[in-house]
């Protein structure tokens, strides 16, 4: 079976649909990868720089890039690197003021039980006491 990694322009065509022609190429590597015909995975680097790319470039909103980022998460038939870890830094990403980088790390030490989280920044030294049980 053929594998492919799916690099952050394939996921940004795809959602924000801006070439027709890029957009169905894509649309068919994913087909095949619903019907199981090849093996899609990507990376967590790919994930913060589809964020990166949202919010400079593209200049969206976190609310928008909260919504993005969970609609690639949804697709289950492409394989995350720390799938869990990313679903809990979005949420977290939600919830907190945080830069999604922060989020991650705190959603990483909740997932390994943490105890603490050994940092200088005192928000983020706050909202680990209270989200790291």
């Amino acid at each position: 079976m053929k594998k492919y990694f799916i690099d952050t322009n394939y996921f940004l065509r795809f959602f924000l649909k801006e070439e027709k022609k890029q957009f169905d190429i894509i649309y068919s590597l994913f087909q095949k990868g619903i019907n199981k015909e090849v093996k899609l995975f990507t990376s967590v680097v790919v994930f913060f720089e589809i964020y990166w790319v949202l919010s400079s470039f593209y200049k969206k909103k976190k609310n928008k890039i909260i919504e993005f980022l969970k609609k690639i998460l949804k697709l289950n038939f492409i394989e995350f690197e720390n799938r869990l870890i990313l679903e809990e830094a979005v949420n977290f990403f939600q919830k907190f003021n945080l830069d999604l980088e922060d989020c991650y790390n705190l959603a990483y030490a909740k997932l390994k039980k943490a105890n603490q989280f050994a940092t200088f920044d005192q928000i983020l030294n706050k909202l680990s006491a209270e989200n790291l049980r």
